[in-house]
C-alpha cells in the first residue's frame, strides 16, 4: 500500500511522514528509524535532548492519533500505518542506554552498540508479543490505547536494558 497523495497534517505526523505505509512490518521500519533518530538526538544533545524529544513526541502522538482516528471509520481503531506510537515507545526504550552513556560521561557521539540493539530488540519483542498490560492497553480500542501499548512496551524494554547493563557491568565485565 502506498501513501495517499493528500495526507492531513495529523496523518503525516501519525504515519511519520509516510513511513507507516512501508510494507511489510511498518512498525519495525518506524522503530528502526526511531533508533537512528534517537542516536542522532543523543549525539547532538545527550540524554537531556533525547528525553525532551521523547516527552514531546509522546504528547504530540496522543494528539495526532486522537485526531487521525476521528477521521476514520469507527472500527478502524489501530491502523498499521500509524507509527508515531512506535517512535514514542522506541525512544522511551532508547532513553535507558542514552541515560547510562550520559551519566557515565561518555562522549555524545560514542555508541556502545549493545545498549541500542538491546533497546530495539526488547521494544520490538514487547510491542509484537504484547504481554500483560501492553496487551490490555492495545485492547482498549481507542487513541489512548494506540499510544499506551507502545509506551508500556518502551518502559518494559528500558527495564530490560537496565537489567542487562547491570548484569553485564556488575557481573560479567568485572
Amino acid at each position: 500500500m502506498s501513501a495517499p497523495k493528500n495526507l492531513s497534517s495529523a496523518r503525516m505526523v501519525a504515519t511519520l511522514f509516510g513511513v507507516g505505509y512501508a510494507k511489510p512490518a511498518s512498525g519495525t521500519w518506524a522503530s528502526a528509524l526511531a533508533v537512528v533518530l534517537a542516536i542522532f538526538l543523543h549525539g547532538i544533545g545527550g540524554f537531556p535532548m533525547l528525553l525532551v524529544c521523547t516527552l514531546a513526541v509522546t504528547v504530540l502522538g496522543f494528539a495526532v492519533v486522537t485526531r487521525d482516528l476521528a477521521d476514520r471509520d469507527p472500527g478502524d481503531t489501530d491502523p498499521s500505518e500509524i507509527v508515531i506510537d512506535e517512535v514514542a515507545g522506541q525512544w522511551i526504550a532508547m532513553c535507558a542506554p542514552s541515560a547510562g552513556f550520559w551519566f557515565a560521561g561518555l562522549d555524545s557521539w560514542t555508541f556502545p552498540w549493545p545498549g541500542y540493539v538491546t533497546a530495539f530488540l526488547a521494544f520490538r519483542l514487547f510491542d509484537i508479543w504484547k504481554p500483560w498490560f501492553v496487551g490490555r492497553a492495545d485492547r482498549r480500542g481507542d487513541a489512548a490505547g494506540v499510544m499506551l501499548d507502545d509506551i508500556y512496551a518502551g518502559l518494559m524494554a528500558a527495564a530490560v536494558v537496565i537489567v542487562a547493563a547491570g548484569v553485564y557491568h556488575g557481573l560479567i565485565a568485572r
